[in-house]
């Protein structure tokens, strides 16, 4: 336990929709109890013996598609390991048929819909998104066109973009092209002069025509200043 992760496969989100991909697995005590126990001993007992002096860290894996369910259901499991169980990391396997088994002429799942599902996840986790601000559609589902930060800032930033100069950390978080490393070091160079074009923040590493549509610099439309590349 002190030299690896935990990896505690769910499959599923929640019990009934385990029955249908796993009849034979039983959701509480087999898989997400153990994930509890272990977060419990993180909690309440100090690491003496482990590994470097830390506890483990823990992690799940959903198959994707395998039992009709939606990505809000997914994520929303996906969530409240992040908040209560302390998961390191979900991770997401597209479901893809097996011969001889009673799925085998199930379609498979896009591979598309995993990428999207990862993404997601990591916005819950590194990024400060809330499940509820996820672009779901009317399905459940997340776009698969569209990544969903993307879908997200279309929507919310398109007309009212955030001052790069003026921005939390958090709000710099919200913005495509700019991830936590890249926030830090915008909220650095800030320190030191005021940001005013997009090659100031190319020069930071950042994806600067990802992020121009949403931002403002020194309060103008960081679009407009696209002669700058």
């Amino acid at each position: 336990f002190g030299k690896l992760f935990l990896d505690a496969h769910l499959e599923a989100p929640n019990k009934a929709l385990l029955a249908k991909l796993a009849p034979k697995k039983v959701f509480w005590e087999e898989l997400l109890q153990p994930l509890r126990w272990v977060e419990e001993i993180r909690r309440e007992k100090a690491p003496q013996g482990a590994f470097k002096g830390r506890w483990a860290s823990s992690t799940t894996q959903f198959v994707a598609g395998g039992a009709d369910e939606s990505d809000l259901e997914l994520l929303s499991t996906t969530a409240r390991g992040y908040k209560d169980l302390g998961l390191a990391r979900t991770y997401f396997m597209a479901f893809n048929p097996v011969p001889d088994t009673p799925m085998e002429n199930k379609p498979p799942t896009p591979a598309l819909r995993e990428l999207r599902l990862y993404q997601a996840s990591f916005l819950l986790r590194d990024y400060g998104f809330d499940l509820e601000e996820l672009p779901f559609s009317s399905n459940e589902n997340l776009p698969l066109p569209t990544d969903p930060k993307q879908a997200w800032a279309e929507i919310h930033l398109k007309h009212a973009p955030i001052e790069v100069n003026a921005a939390s950390a958090r709000q710099l978080l919200r913005v495509p092209g700019i991830g936590p490393k890249l926030a830090k070091k915008i909220l650095s160079a800030r320190r030191v002069r005021q940001l005013r074009d997009l090659s100031q923040l190319k020069k930071l590493g950042i994806a600067s025509k990802r992020a121009a549509p949403f931002i403002l610099l020194d309060g103008k439309r960081a679009a407009q200043q696209a002669r700058l590349f």
